[in-house]
């Protein structure tokens, strides 16, 4: 039986070579693509596989280059420019698309093409690594717990450097400001909108909240209607991200975007294969109902870019293997809460209600 075809595109990036590694660790030939030839071919080189390049400007060369491949995993930031006509080419290519973006946006443009992909039998999973794939699993867990939750709130304390793809979308969402879920709706609020006390799992930490992708999976996941999501910060930093309100209109602006970009890419080189194995990320969460009960989660994991790359083509895999039926999901719906688990280095989730 001929095996099905896999597309890294993106590959020659941080997180795209460590998937195209992994991905040929599990037995697959990936096609690496993307738009920089000559970083695509010395990988390629390197892992003995096929090349393609272009770019995702024009949909009938994206359709083209999709021909025979049956599923995306999209790295190619940022996911605000990239995703939508990747995604468009993959509903009209056959192809099912996964991508490891964090932006609340995709999210959403996903799920408004659900009856497209249904239609087309095409899964449309965005959101397949860090931190999408353990909050989503957590926020399933606590409300298979308390199924009358009214809020949730979603958290990681991670310590870990940002790669340059990472370090370019935070100046995005800078510019964005902070939102939140309120009564069932995406809401604006100012960018350090909450702070509060949280033990994520080594002690108690200032922490306060982000525009995270957990404020849209996490609705799609579990129908909580009012979702925060936070990570610890000192609260220097936190009054210095609250000055920021005062002049994201400046980040707005397309020239200041790109140059503060260009230097976060310059900084930003992500961890190395050491740090990746001795860092951990400790995820917390934490639901409430109606009468003010709450419960909360506590589970760590592998080192975020570690666990981007183990469950990006593990979820490919099990795309490929089951071929669930076509429609948008979250990594949670469409392979259960116990994903998570299913991912080596991962711990045992704890429950304790106070």
């Amino acid at each position: 039986m001929k095996q099905k075809q896999l597309m890294i595109y993106g590959a020659n990036g941080y997180t795209g070579q460590l998937i195209a590694k992994q991905a040929v660790e599990k037995g697959f030939k990936p096609v690496l693509a993307g738009r920089n030839t000559d970083a695509l071919n010395q990988l390629a080189e390197q892992l003995n596989l096929p090349v393609q390049v272009f770019s995702l400007v024009f949909e009938t060369e994206i359709i083209k280059n999709l021909e025979n491949i049956d599923l995306v995993i999209h790295c190619a930031g940022p996911f605000s420019a990239t995703a939508e006509p990747m995604m468009h080419a993959c509903l009209k290519s056959a192809c099912h698309y996964t991508d490891i973006t964090g932006e609340i946006e995709v999210f959403e443009l996903a799920q408004s093409l659900d009856q497209e992909a249904k239609k087309a039998n095409v899964i449309l999973c965005p959101g397949v690594g860090f931190d999408v794939v353990p909050t989503d699993c957590l926020a399933q867990l606590l409300k298979q717990k308390m199924p009358d939750a009214t809020h949730l709130a979603l958290g990681f304390d991670s310590g870990s450097k940002m790669s340059p793809g990472t370090a370019k979308t935070s100046v995005e969402g800078i510019a964005g400001g902070g939102r939140i879920r309120k009564d069932g709706k995406i809401t604006q609020v100012p960018l350090a909108y909450k702070q509060k006390s949280i033990d994520f799992g080594r002690g108690e930490k200032n922490a306060v909240t982000i525009p995270w992708g957990d404020v849209s999976t996490a609705y799609h996941s579990t129908g909580i209607p009012n979702i925060e999501v936070y990570i610890p910060m000192s609260p220097k930093g936190a009054n210095n991200m609250k000055k920021m309100n005062w002049f994201r209109w400046l980040v707005k602006l397309k020239f200041i975007q790109n140059k503060m970009k260009a230097q976060m890419a310059k900084v930003s080189t992500g961890p190395d294969e050491k740090q990746r194995e001795s860092l951990r990320t400790f995820l917390w969460g934490q639901v409430e109902n109606a009468e003010g009960k709450t419960l909360t989660a506590r589970l760590e994991t592998a080192n975020g870019y570690q666990l981007t790359y183990l469950a990006a083509v593990e979820i490919a895999q099990k795309i490929l293997q089951k071929n669930p039926k076509g429609g948008a999901y979250t990594p949670s719906l469409l392979l259960g809460s116990d994903l998570i688990f299913k991912i080596p280095a991962t711990g045992e989730v704890s429950f304790s209600e106070d």
